[in-house]
């Protein structure tokens, strides 16, 4: 495995096609499901379950659940965009907008143009090229001690993600969370899919692979004096 600092810094998200043809050893699914187990989480409560799903009917058959693409998401995802390397770096924060469809890349999109654009059967192929994809579950109906909207919980959540995610990469595995199967609709036919009990929700859905192409794009951070203060805060 690679030294932790720098998986950290090697990270990346995997959003393109994985290869179909080649599947994740099991013994590397157990172990990204290990770092899962060993998850932080708020009093121990561990407070989340996972469905794996690798087989190719199922993941056809997520690949036709229709994702509407929200405008709002649209709107509110542009001032997080740069269009240039340069502008990237000076922002250190955000992302690269040409990763995005063309529509996408616009504050105010019209939603004749968001249609046009075949998004849905991009998505569809990402699904459907995935070794596997990992369904994150939460009961929303439990909740850590005095933990107002359970905000400890959902740290915990996102420690699942953390480790799950370096123990792929450090495995060679691509990872991609779609935030896009976590809508409600969508969600709501997922967990009918998938057999999931009433009580619990999606908390966010990871895809895994071999990309087909190598994962490479600029990736920007605030340096250190940016957010750090010393004995109290400093504007």
């Amino acid at each position: 495995m690679q030294e932790l600092m720098q998986l950290i810094e090697n990270r990346q998200s995997a959003r393109g096609l994985f290869d179909p043809e080649r599947a994740i050893p099991a013994e590397d699914i157990v172990k990204i499901l290990e770092a899962a187990r060993w998850t932080p989480t708020a009093h121990n409560m561990q407070n989340f379950q996972i469905v794996v799903v690798d087989d190719k009917q199922l993941l056809n058959a997520i690949s036709e659940i229709k994702i509407p693409v929200d405008p709002t998401f649209i709107r509110e995802n542009y001032p997080q965009l740069s269009f240039t390397e340069d502008e990237l770096r000076r922002k250190k924060t955000g992302i690269m907008g040409t990763t995005f469809p063309k529509s996408w890349q616009t504050p105010d999109p019209s939603l004749e143009d968001i249609e046009n654009e075949d998004r849905g059967a991009y998505m569809a192929r990402q699904i459907v090229s995935c070794s596997a994809i990992l369904f994150v579950l939460y009961d929303p109906s439990r909740r850590a001690p005095a933990s107002e909207g359970d905000f400890l919980g959902i740290i915990g959540l996102g420690c699942a993600m953390e480790n799950m995610w370096l123990m792929a990469n450090s495995l060679g595995i691509g990872v991609h969370i779609v935030s896009s199967l976590s809508g409600k609709k969508v969600a709501a036919e997922i967990a009918k899919l998938l057999n999931v009990p009433d009580k619990l929700r999606l908390a966010f859905s990871m895809r895994l692979g071999y990309p087909v192409t190598p994962v490479h794009y600029l990736r920007v951070r605030r340096d250190r004096e940016d957010f750090v203060h010393r004995n109290g805060f400093k504007e």
